[in-house]
Parts: structure tokens; C-alpha cells; sequence
């Protein structure tokens, strides 16, 4: 096949819909509010009710927030499976439509974080499906136009922001799908010691 006549387009896409529907989406079915919200270490940032957390920043426009700091600390928090998935449907996804397929605007400060693992999934569903329609809508053509000044990097293509996303939801999902299985182990552990 001649590199000229692939369809970098559909390639895109399904680097990442190959990684979701063959290994991610199923990882995530079932996910209980309690390994949402669990945390395997203290003090974890997390997405809590409003005015329950002791972070730095606390980011929301509903009745829970998001944990942050600025600069942020090193090492790095740790962050549980509710904090992961807010990052990716806010900073990694609809900060993204909004700038670049026309969804409403979207931040850390002014999102309505879910209150539980179902309303995450449904949020998050909503914002992949946002993000697979406008890059599916660029065409060929549409992946070699700069991203422009919404972006760190306004000379790269949109091919590179596409890639960089997709970067970003298999690596944070991963990372979710490890503390499921190290939730399960832990609980499991917990219940045998206890017998």
C-alpha cells in the first residue's frame, strides 16, 4: 500500500477505538462508587463533595470538586480512579471539543464532577463520543492544519494533538484499570485475613 492513499484519518482513530473496545471498555464495566472514590493511600486527591477536601485548589461548578495544586507537588499526589477519570473527561477531552469541535467551554473550575462511577462513565461516554465525531470530521486535510494558539504547541499539526490525546486516554485509563484490579486484590486480601 502506498503511504499517500492510507487514510491517516481512519488510522487515527482507530488506534485508539481498537485500544478502547478491545481491551479498555470492558475493563471498566461494572465499576462500583466505591472503587471510585477508593483511595489506597491517604491523603489521595480525589473528586469530593464541596467542602469536604483539605487540598490546596478545589475546582468545581457542582456539588463535588476536583483536588489540585499549583505548582503541583513532587512527588506528585496520588490520585484515585474519580480523579483520574475528572482529569480525562475535563483536561484530557472537553477542554479539547470545546477548543476544537465547537462543544460548550469546559474547565476544572466550572465542571459539574459526578457524584458516582455511573455518572463518570456517562460523562465520559458523552466526551469520546464529542472527540471521535470532530477528529472523524477533519478528513485528511483537517490533521495537517496547525492547532493553533488554544494549545501549548500551535505550530503542530492536528494529526499531533489527535495522537497526544490518544496518548493520554490509554495511558490514564490503564492507570485506572490497575487500581480496579489492585482494589480487587486488596479487598480480597482484607476478607481472606479476616476469616
Amino acid at each position: 500500500m502506498d503511504l499517500d492513499d492510507l487514510d491517516w484519518n481512519r488510522t487515527l482513530r482507530e488506534q485508539w477505538e481498537d485500544h478502547w473496545s478491545l481491551q479498555l471498555r470492558a475493563r471498566l464495566d461494572g465499576l462500583t462508587d466505591e472503587e471510585y472514590f477508593w483511595s489506597p493511600v491517604p491523603d489521595a486527591w480525589s473528586v469530593r463533595p464541596r467542602g469536604s477536601s483539605t487540598a490546596p485548589v478545589q475546582a468545581g461548578g457542582g456539588d463535588f470538586t476536583i483536588e489540585y495544586a499549583i505548582p503541583a507537588p513532587v512527588p506528585a499526589a496520588f490520585t484515585t480512579i474519580a480523579w483520574r477519570l475528572g482529569h480525562v473527561i475535563v483536561g484530557v477531552l472537553a477542554a479539547r471539543n470545546a477548543a476544537h469541535f465547537g462543544a460548550p467551554a469546559a474547565s476544572y473550575e466550572t465542571w459539574e464532577y459526578a457524584d458516582s462511577a455511573a455518572a463518570a462513565l456517562d460523562q465520559f461516554d458523552t466526551q469520546l463520543d464529542i472527540w471521535l465525531a470532530g477528529v472523524r470530521g477533519l478528513g485528511q486535510a483537517g490533521l495537517r492544519i496547525p492547532i493553533g494558539e488554544k494549545e501549548p504547541y500551535p505550530e503542530l499539526p492536528m494529526a499531533g494533538l489527535v495522537l497526544h490525546i490518544h496518548r493520554e486516554l490509554i495511558h490514564h485509563l490503564s492507570e485506572v484499570c490497575l487500581l480496579r484490579d489492585l482494589y480487587l486484590h486488596t479487598k480480597a486480601a482484607t476478607n481472606g485475613a479476616t476469616r
